[in-house]
């Protein structure tokens, strides 16, 4: 009996591929297997194969396999990782993070940051860097790069099925497109594209025998070349240009890192279900189960136009109403948190002769992350910031590119910065500060904006270090929740451009931090521009560079106020053998995003852009001079000191911590003691000397 045109088997193989020609999968599996005869079985595509179905749940072993199998020693080699996170070989590529015992771990700190900004939104609607792809584009593009379909073992024939009466080729265990109705992105609406009925659960649309396009349920990148023609009648998936973006691989690619790549590329066409509100579905970094229900969470998970036609449900206003004014989830919170008391601070810094040795060891603890709190006198400031900022470019659409600062009130725009830039202004201030310190504009945003474009296309040796990275990066905040939605896209692209960017930095771990931090308020495309920015102009290549010559600059310099100002706190950092690099490493690499709630953190970048490196070391400073009787007491120690300074620290008054820091940054002698400090480094390490001149 001739075999049917097109049949449904839902199931994931648990075994490796065959590099053997793709097979057609399907996008969104029915629950309930069932097995649909085309009317049309006596004419059926010359590229169409009969094979017997076998048992996917099987135990042979490979063995077993009949000796004149036509697909016999044809097994591809797996792609999984080659790290220290790599997977069994024995089973699909991704996996549901709900369902799974090995959860991504998620950071317990607090949950903080601005929810999805306008600007996020924003550059959503301007086009993913992919964008443009058609259906016939995608399928001629996806079939040469995607992995053929993986090979399923013979057994016992499938008892739950109904007898399989004609061919069925098993399901693609890599990332296949949507149907042409699904959603390009998760926050991308299709106004011009024409909603699609969904086929059926227990069958798939029928192909007639003049080679009509196959159901739109079915994968375009695995169709045999014959079911893709250029007849179709499939709707283009969008209606823009050509993406800029080849998703094929570069000459020399690594396999793993190609597929980590390639994944990010088709989703961000595609876009993810449940985007901020679900944990999502792994697909680059573990596997999926053995389960027939971790395969349908898998394919389910693809985004489509109806979710964002529909109203929010009760579930997911609940869950949007948790989150707090910058837009992060009620969640745990950090392990050690101390209170950074305001009397200490409320004495400006100046030389301690006379230590306090009565004090205890430990700070005021606290139970939970207290909720941030609204800032002072807030609707005064917004109108304040909306005078002192003026736009300096606008695009052909009228709409500002770029801002600056009004020339008549840039006297108070050192005072008005430490004071706290109003939320609703920060995006527009922080890009004239950046534009201003580096001496930037408009051209070389465009010029930067391109390079990032530019840069999508090639591979980096740190795509999989970087998809490692990317979900544990403030993984509470909305836009960052969700496995391979918009902010996790968005997040791995910058890096991976930003990785490209200087072959001396490439990637380390305190570059995530930083940039999720930008994206909160910039498109990517900005959000590049401003790492570029940083590493140029405010000296951060010195801190990624191998050895991190500039973070041992700054400690230096730490140590130099320290010794200057409390010497007590020296000696004793001395006495108990205390390195300054074990406390205060991730203080400099992450610019202090995992050390102080996301709201002062907010505060110190409004300060950081206008002042420059020095305000880190300043704020250093601030966190041991709040501390320096528990340093220096007679109980202290060196586990006591160490866990001290390794807390996560809330400031008892944020207008108080600032204002201190304020008023260092404004002490001319201690500007120009740490400048020369700085040059004092430089030439200990001309002469090799700086091995010996930290504590």
């Amino acid at each position: 009996m001739d075999a049917p045109n097109l049949v449904v088997v839902p199931p994931t193989p648990l075994y490796t591929s065959l590099a053997a020609s793709p097979s057609p999968s399907v996008s969104t599996a029915p629950s309930t297997p069932e097995l649909t005869q085309s009317s049309d079985e006596n004419q059926r595509s010359s590229s169409e194969t009969t094979m017997e179905i076998y048992s996917m749940y099987g135990d042979d072993e490979p063995s077993s396999w009949p000796n004149d199998s036509p697909l016999k020693d044809k097994r591809a080699t797996d792609v999984t990782y080659r790290s220290s996170a790599r997977v069994s070989r024995e089973a699909s590529a991704y996996h549901s993070t709900a369902a799974s015992s090995h959860r991504t771990s998620r950071t317990s700190g607090p949950r903080r940051t601005s929810a999805v900004s306008s600007t996020s939104r924003a550059s959503s609607d301007a086009g993913s860097p992919y964008g443009g792809v058609d259906n016939e584009d995608m399928s001629a593009a996806l079939r040469s790069i995607l992995p053929p379909a993986p090979l399923v073992r013979p057994s016992q024939r499938h008892s739950s099925l109904s007898p399989p009466q004609h061919a069925s080729p098993p399901q693609s265990r890599y990332l296949s497109p949507s149907p042409p109705h699904s959603r390009p992105s998760s926050s991308r609406s299709h106004a011009s594209s024409a909603p699609h009925a969904h086929a059926s659960s227990s069958s798939a649309r029928r192909r007639s025998s003049q080679g009509a396009a196959p159901s739109e349920h079915i994968s375009m990148a695995s169709r045999p070349p014959s079911a893709t023609t250029a007849t179709s009648t499939s709707p283009r998936l969008l209606q823009k240009k050509r993406s800029d973006l080849s998703i094929t691989p570069s000459v020399g690619e690594d396999p793993d890192s190609f597929h980590v790549r390639s994944t990010y590329a088709q989703l961000d066409v595609l876009g993810v279900k449940g985007d901020g509100i679900e944990e999502g579905v792994e697909r680059t970094r573990a596997r999926i189960g053995t389960s027939r229900e971790s395969e349908l969470m898998a394919t389910n998970a693809i985004g489509d136009e109806e979710e964002k036609r529909r109203d929010l449900s009760p579930q997911e206003i609940q869950v949007l109403s948790s989150l707090d004014r910058y837009g992060f989830f009620s969640a745990p919170s950090h392990d050690r948190l101390v209170l950074v008391p305001s009397a200490a601070l409320h004495k400006p810094l100046s030389r301690q002769t006379r230590p306090v040795t009565t004090a205890s060891t430990s700070a005021t603890s606290l139970s939970k992350l207290p909720p941030p709190r609204p800032p002072r006198r807030e609707d005064e400031r917004m109108e304040k910031w909306g005078r002192m900022l003026e736009p300096r470019s606008r695009d052909s659409g009228g709409n500002i590119q770029t801002w600056g600062m009004n020339p008549a009130k840039e006297h108070k725009l050192s005072r008005r910065a430490f004071k706290g830039i109003p939320n609703r202004w920060r995006s527009a201030a922080w890009l004239a500060l950046l534009n201003n310190y580096s001496h930037t504009g408009k051209e070389q945003l465009q010029a930067l904006a391109q390079e990032y474009r530019e840069a999508l296309e090639k591979h980096s040796a740190y795509d999989i270090q970087i998809d490692l990275d990317v979900p544990r990066t403030i993984s509470g905040h909305v836009l960052f929740r969700t496995r391979y939605g918009l902010g996790q896209r968005s997040l791995f692209h910058v890096l991976h451009s930003f990785s490209l960017r200087c072959e001396r930095c490439g990637y380390c771990q305190g570059m995530g931090p930083i940039a999720a931090m930008l994206l909160c308020y910039f498109a990517p495309e900005r959000a590049y521009a401003s790492l570029v920015h940083l590493h140029d102009a405010y000296h951060m290549h010195d801190i990624f560079s191998p050895g991190f010559p500039g973070l041992l600059e700054s400690i230096y310099v730490q140590e130099r106020i320290m010794e200057e100002m409390m010497p007590a706190v020296y000696v004793a950092f001395k006495k108990h053998m205390i390195s300054t690099t074990s406390y205060a490493t991730k203080w400099y690499i992450t610019l202090f995003a995992n050390s102080v709630p996301f709201q002062t953190h907010l505060r110190l970048w409004d300060a950081f852009l206008l002042e420059g490196p020095d305000l880190f070391v300043i704020v250093a400073i601030a966190i041991i001079w709040a501390y320096r009787d528990h340093i220096t007491a007679d109980a202290a120690n060196f586990e006591t000191v160490l866990s001290l300074l390794s807390s996560f620290f809330v400031p008892e008054d944020e207008d108080v911590f600032l204002e201190w820091i304020s008023k260092v940054a404004e002490n001319r002698k201690v500007r120009s003691d740490m400048e020369g400090w700085r040059v004092q480094w430089k030439e200990l390490v001309a002469s090799g000397r700086d091995g010996d001149a930290l504590l």
